[in-house]
């Protein structure tokens, strides 16, 4: 077995705690809710939740998806719980967020892959919230636009949804989803008329050429927005490191994605698809 790569001082964070995360915290157990902050075993979860901010992870905890990079469980899920869209509801509601994060585990034991489950919170987050925007990070749907366009429907200010990384690595990382239909995804979005935002980890083995190449494709596409942030192994079962990517790599990224066309780029070796999600809001509204 190759030596393990030694994680740069970089990306060292220190944990914090203050009230706000104390009451973060309790909101989220309060109402049984999951959230891929903790799941994710996310770096910026200190921050993030020491402002009152949080990424909904619905669908429950347990994903039908067994992802080489992804920490959240596989295997069979529960039923859905039918009081969660309103539970995340009121818990937005409790935050006083103006700007939300939803995303999900995939269900694919479902018949509709839990397209109206999503729909169905979206639209209780608006009724009790009138004033927050929403943005999404959905699942492919194994590619089938009508489900797709269930969640156009109900109107979020930003639907999202992750390439995770370039055309060559997807299959050695990626259970079931495939390169060309996330990009059929986000086309789909993107012709509907949404924001389209996508994310992409680096670190697993990508050239700078692919990651341009990345960038070409989603841009062909129509998506607007995007994020670059560095892959970290959960455990010593998940995909390897292949290497800590340097903060001025991301730097140089960002610059060309900005020179692409995107219109909004977080590039830094911390950065998730949620992390600073509020800045697109801004940045749209300008």
């Amino acid at each position: 077995m190759a030596d393990r790569v030694r994680k740069p001082d970089w990306l060292k964070i220190s944990i914090a705690s203050n009230e706000r995360y104390s009451e973060t915290k309790r909101i989220v157990e309060a109402h049984c809710l999951h959230t891929i902050c903790s799941s994710g075993r996310c770096p910026n979860m200190s921050e993030c939740w020491g402002k009152g901010t949080a990424t909904f992870m619905i669908g429950g905890d347990v994903c039908t998806r067994s992802c080489k990079f992804c920490n959240t469980r596989t295997g069979k899920p529960l039923p859905l719980d039918e009081e969660e869209p309103k539970h995340v509801a009121r818990s937005v509601s409790l935050m006083k967020l103006s700007h939300v994060v939803v995303t999900s585990v995939d269900r694919d034991d479902l018949p509709d892959l839990g397209a109206g489950h999503w729909a169905q919170t979206i639209q209780e987050i608006k009724n009790m919230n009138p004033g927050t925007t929403i943005e999404v990070l959905i699942p492919d749907f194994q590619g089938r636009m009508d489900l797709l366009d269930r969640i156009v429907e109900v109107s979020p200010d930003i639907i999202g949804h992750n390439m995770e990384t370039v055309c060559r690595i997807t299959p050695l990382v990626r259970s079931t989803a495939r390169y060309d239909m996330s990009l059929d995804v986000l086309r789909h979005i993107a012709s509907s008329g949404m924001v389209c935002k996508t994310g992409v980890m680096v670190g697993l083995g990508e050239t700078p050429q692919e990651m341009e190449e990345l960038m070409d494709d989603v841009r062909e596409v129509g998506c607007q927005i995007l994020t670059i942030g560095q892959y970290l192994q959960p455990s010593h079962r998940h995909y390897p490191v292949a290497e800590y990517v340097t903060p001025e790599q991301f730097a140089i990224y960002k610059q060309i994605a900005l020179q692409k066309g995107f219109t909004q780029v977080e590039s830094g070796p911390l950065v998730r698809s949620s992390y600073h999600a509020e800045k697109a809001m801004r940045h749209l509204h300008r």
